[in-house]
């Protein structure tokens, strides 16, 4: 059985919730990632992607970014996983909640690392066709919000942007 501990990636790059989006971001690019955890200390309270960012932030518009905590766009209930778990259960777990990376915490819920699809399909050849299938599940297409609120969010959007374009 391969373990999470086989294949996860250590010595995370950790940022608080008082870190800015802006640091955030930069992280981002400079590690070339997708995710950041969000630790108080050691212990995990949360993740924020480069999604969160986007969506939480700058197109929900709820103030000046720059001055952004990621305590204002990160997600709080993470689903984590142990170093000891069984590596084809977190990726059966990763396929149904569409997760591509799950951090990894001790008894004490202390980050202690991150698995992703890629490293267990880069130290894991012999996952391969459930990376691969893990991956076809995560990467189903999301229904488009057809709620009155993205309607009427999109509705004045596109109001505005035609304001803008006569004057």
């Amino acid at each position: 059985m391969t373990t999470v501990a086989d294949v996860m990636t250590r010595d995370v790059r950790s940022m608080t919730p008082n870190d800015s989006v802006v640091e955030a971001a930069r992280c981002m690019d400079q590690l070339n990632v997708g995710v950041i955890p969000v630790c108080e200390g050691e212990k995990l309270v949360g993740m924020v992607t480069d999604r969160d960012i986007v969506v939480r932030g700058v197109a929900a518009q709820q103030g000046e970014v720059r001055s952004m905590k990621l305590a204002d766009v990160m997600s709080a209930h993470v689903r984590c996983v142990r170093e000891d778990d069984d590596v084809d259960q977190v990726l059966s777990e990763m396929a149904d909640a569409q997760i591509r990376r799950m951090p990894v915490v001790d008894d004490d819920e202390r980050l202690v690392g991150i698995v992703s699809l890629g490293d267990i399909a880069a130290k894991n050849p012999d996952d391969e066709v459930d990376v691969a299938m893990s991956l076809g599940d995560i990467s189903s297409p999301a229904e488009p919000d057809r709620s009155e609120t993205g309607t009427q969010s999109q509705s004045q959007s596109q109001s505005q942007s035609q304001g803008r374009t006569r004057q």
